[in-house]
Formats: C-alpha cells, structure tokens, sequence
C-alpha cells in the first residue's frame, strides 16, 4: 500500500507500527524517524500541496485533526475522493486507539492490537513506578511565552504529569489549552517549570528567559534551579512519543 501523512504524530504512528516503508509522502514538519526526511515533503500541515498528494497516488492519507486549521486539508481530500482517515487524538487513550484504527485501515488488525498492547503496558509500568513517590510536585508547563500558552485538564500533558508522580498546575481549568499570564503562574507557585514551546528546538530556548520575567525569582521553581527545558517533539505532538517524554519526565522529577 502506498501510504501519505499530513502531520507528524500520525508519521509517528506508523513508526510504531513497524510500517514506515509504506510511506510515500509526509508533510514538511515530520522529521522522525530519520527515514521520513528524504520522502516527498508535501508542504506544512496547515498548507498541504493536494495537487502533490494526488499525484502520488496513495491508497491511504492519515489525515488529522491535530491543530486547528487542518480541516481544509480534509475538505480537500474530500472533494477529490483520495481515500483517507481523520486522527483526532486528544488523550493517551487515543493515541493507544489511533494505533489500532491505523492499522485496521491498512488492512494488519494484528500489528495494531500488538502496538496497542505495547504502548499501554509501557504507560501502567511508569504509572506502577510514580505511585510509590513521596513528592507529587506541581508542574508549570508553557507551550508558548507570548501570550502564554499552557495546558488545562483536557490534555495529555495532565495524563503525561499525573502518570510521572506530579500533576499539571492548570488542571483545574476545564480546555485543552489555556490562555493565562505570567503573574497568574507566579500566584500559583510550581515546583516545576517545564518548557516546551511549540515548533522550537530546545537548545533554541534559554534560560534566562524564563528566570528573568519580573517577580519569577521568588518562585520555587527558580530558587531551587528546577526549570526543565524540553524536547518539544516529545511533549507536544499526540503520538505514542509521548511515552519516551513521560519516562524521561519521571526520571528528571524523580531521581
């Protein structure tokens, strides 16, 4: 089967699936594994070059939902009756059931009830390891410094916190992404401030731009050095990744 993704967490998908060779196609932003990068780029994924996609010739897009702006993609697709699915995962849940879904469209039920199971064995292994922890630490997570961006309780970040033995410090507000600002952060006081801006590589984030916003140096999180600045790709896309982010997570806040 000749197979195309329109973003980064469903190319992730098929990684984990054991099929990237069936790729043919994938957007500019998927950038693992390394394999995917000397593929076809199909242009952004809020800007998908449809003319490209057709000429192709897949059997299958994995279309998504992922980021507001993708449904033009899928409207596209649509009225050119090039086959595809729409991925719209919102909990590590999802991302479990996607992997099914996945492959039940490529016709390998099997590899997806395999993957499946994988993936949330890995998750109850970490979750097995948090639940002895003496500190549940509040964790700050920024997607965007401004206007700040940070998770609510509708996200996988605050399944990401509460599966490494923390909890995300924004679950009490009921979206999937909050608009706040820095003072409201500082009234909250976290343990941990864990940056993970969106789109940016993390050597490309400094420090010093989060310890000197005014008034931050009186949070714990800056008194004791307990600033972590992420792998974005890790954090951010809806894909069984997030995995390697919660293990990586638990260890910084942990050991």
């Amino acid at each position: 089967m000749r197979v195309i993704s329109l973003c980064p967490s469903n190319t992730e998908i098929m990684e984990y699936l054991g099929l990237t060779d069936l790729l043919v196609g994938v957007d500019d932003f998927s950038d693992w594994p390394d394999s995917v990068k000397s593929l076809p780029q199909l242009g952004p994924d809020l800007s998908i070059d449809l003319d490209l996609v057709e000429e192709l010739k897949p059997d299958l897009v994995l279309a998504s939902l992922s980021v507001p702006g993708m449904e033009k993609n899928i409207e596209g697709l649509t009225a050119r009756n090039i086959p595809h699915i729409i991925l719209n995962p919102q909990s590590l849940a999802d991302i479990e059931n996607d992997l099914i879904i996945t492959a039940n469209a490529l016709n390998m039920p099997d590899r997806g009830q395999e993957a499946a199971a994988q993936f949330r064995s890995r998750l109850e292994n970490i979750k097995q390891e948090s639940a002895n922890a003496d500190w549940r630490p509040k964790l700050y997570w920024e997607w965007w410094p401004k206007p700040v961006f940070t998770p609510g309780s509708i996200n996988w970040l605050t399944e990401i916190s509460e599966a490494a033995g923390a909890e995300n410090l924004f679950k009490d507000v009921e979206l999937a992404s909050v608009q706040t600002d820095w003072n409201d952060v500082k009234s909250r006081n976290p343990d941990y401030i864990c940056v993970a801006w969106v789109g940016v590589r993390k050597q490309k984030v400094k420090k010093e731009l989060i310890t000197n916003r005014p008034g931050w140096e009186e949070l714990d999180a800056v008194k004791n050095d307990r600033i972590l600045i992420l792998e974005e790709e890790l954090y951010c896309r809806p894909s069984p990744r997030l995995l390697e982010g919660l293990e990586k997570l638990h260890h910084l806040i942990h050991n």
